[in-house]
């Protein structure tokens, strides 16, 4: 990034104000750039800023910090695409999108606290050149808190969550006369679940497409949770080298066990103690040689698996388990261990003893908001934000206090948007090796919300939970994102 003019922009009033108001005077930071992105160089403005929210009386109650790139030499602005961009957790900053994916600059790693955080640096891939970027960072993430005496709970919840960021969508396209801008909605992993609770609670906010990465939602059923994690098992199975790959790819064992899967698998699980032994040992022989784990652990369990079965028991014969987030990443096996918060792909949890015994149950809460110091350096002295408040890369303290209200899936809200809108296009990435959120259980969701498959773009990549991990999969999803939001509605 070659910084062509330097602008920040924060009130004098700062100088004079008393604490409590001036934790109400909204921030502002304004600078100047140049990249260059699919080879075009493009002059471009940052601004990082709050915006101020209030309760029903009109009493302030938190900042909320957006990052937004917008393209310089544009003629005309309102006929210039616009995306608004957050991460999930919940309690997670934009961060993972903005400086690992899509934003102009982008780090190496992502280390976590206490260790050295790597530098940005540009990002070519970027797809600024196409349209312009609001990355927000939800109360509770990044730089944006609640305002003393506010009621922090009513921020941590489905509902309140999805008012917040629908209010900061709204203010950002009036005050930026950007209302008749094409618009973009993009989530991930909870985002996704934040995007869906927009589309039903703000019906009148209209968008061009919505962007989904990573699709997080609860599989109802007895047994359809375990049809739709089994092709990720695999996909994990093929790259572990557990299975026989016959000169197969990852992408054709993938659709081979999806076959599987909703067929004979399905059937199989749906009978119950009524399958006979001779069927039950065939489907388990089957599977076994699908996803790499013995016969017996699979007949032993009556054909359903969960996660930590998959993850305990793979390479169980080297003393590892492997990742949620990504299959591929593994760790030592140890007594008591839990699956998903001391998963080594996340990297939070404390370090174990070797040799100690199992520590008790892990609270999540304890970890409380884990700093991301390479983004909040970024962003206080690249881009200027007068802040000496820490970046905060996601907020397990946050997670533990949300409020899902039985709301684990607004998926048919999205559906019916897009049922009235045929213009309204979306667009689905998802990572081989996620078994968070695994693929087949996303599609299966998106089938069962009744998204039209002719305005669905699936976008499939041998990466994790973050599926632009790893500088092939960024250039192929930066490219795919451009070319969705450039790609014409039919008509």
């Amino acid at each position: 990034m070659r910084p062509v003019q330097r602008l920040v922009i924060c009130s004098a009033l700062a100088l004079v104000l008393p604490a409590v108001a001036l934790a109400q005077t909204p921030r502002v930071a304004v600078t100047h750039h140049v990249g260059t992105f699919n080879g075009q160089t493009t002059p471009y403005t940052a601004t990082v800023a709050d915006t101020i929210l209030h309760d029903a009386k009109g009493a302030p109650t938190a900042k909320v910090v957006t990052i937004a790139y917008t393209r310089d030499d544009v003629k005309d602005p309102s006929s210039r695409p616009v995306m608004f961009l957050f991460n999930g957790g919940p309690g997670a900053s934009s961060s993972p999108l903005h400086t690992q994916a899509l934003g102009p600059m982008v780090r190496s790693d992502s280390k976590v606290a206490g260790e050295t955080a790597s530098a940005l640096h540009d990002n070519p891939y970027s797809p600024l050149d196409a349209f312009d970027m609001v990355f927000i960072d939800p109360v509770g993430a990044g730089f944006s808190r609640p305002l003393p005496g506010a009621d922090e709970q009513a921020f941590y919840s489905v509902g309140g969550d999805a008012k917040e960021v629908i209010e900061v969508i709204t203010r950002w396209l009036k005050d930026h006369h950007r209302e008749a801008s094409p618009r973009y909605l993009a989530g991930e992993s909870y985002g996704t679940m934040r995007a869906a609770a927009i589309m039903k609670d703000a019906k009148d906010l209209k968008f061009d497409g919505v962007l989904l990465i990573a699709l997080f939602a609860e599989i109802p059923g007895n047994e359809m949770p375990f049809v739709t994690e089994l092709p990720t098992m695999a996909a994990g199975a093929w790259y572990h080298q557990k299975i026989d790959r016959r000169g197969r790819s990852v992408e054709d064992v993938y659709k081979e066990t999806v076959d599987f899967a909703r067929t004979d698998y399905v059937t199989a699980l749906i009978k119950g103690a009524g399958l006979e032994p001779a069927e039950k040992h065939r489907i388990a022989e089957r599977m076994s040689s699908l996803i790499g784990l013995p016969v017996a652990l699979i007949e032993k369990d009556d054909l359903r698996l969960s996660k930590n079965d998959y993850m305990f028991n793979l390479l169980k014969d080297q003393t590892l388990r492997t990742g949620l987030l990504d299959v591929r990443v593994t760790a030592p096996l140890e007594p008591g261990q839990e699956g998903s918060i001391d998963d080594p792909a996340l990297g939070v949890a404390p370090k174990r003893t070797p040799g100690a015994p199992p520590p008790p149950p892990f609270d999540p809460a304890q970890i409380g908001p884990v700093p991301s110091p390479a983004v909040g350096a970024y962003l206080t002295t690249a881009l200027q934000f007068p802040t000496t408040d820490t970046y905060i890369g996601v907020n397990f303290l946050v997670n533990s206090k949300w409020d899902y209200q039985g709301r684990m899936n607004d998926l048919s809200a999205l559906g019916d948007r897009m049922r009235q809108d045929p213009h309204m296009r979306l667009f689905w990435a998802t990572g081989y090796y996620d078994l968070t959120t695994p693929s087949y259980a996303a599609r299966y969701l998106l089938d069962q919300a009744g998204v039209p498959a002719a305005q669905l773009s699936a976008n499939y990549f041998a990466g994790p939970h973050g599926v632009y991990g790893g500088e092939a999969n960024l250039k192929r999803f930066d490219a795919a994102v451009r070319d969705f939001v450039l790609a014409k509605p039919a008509p």
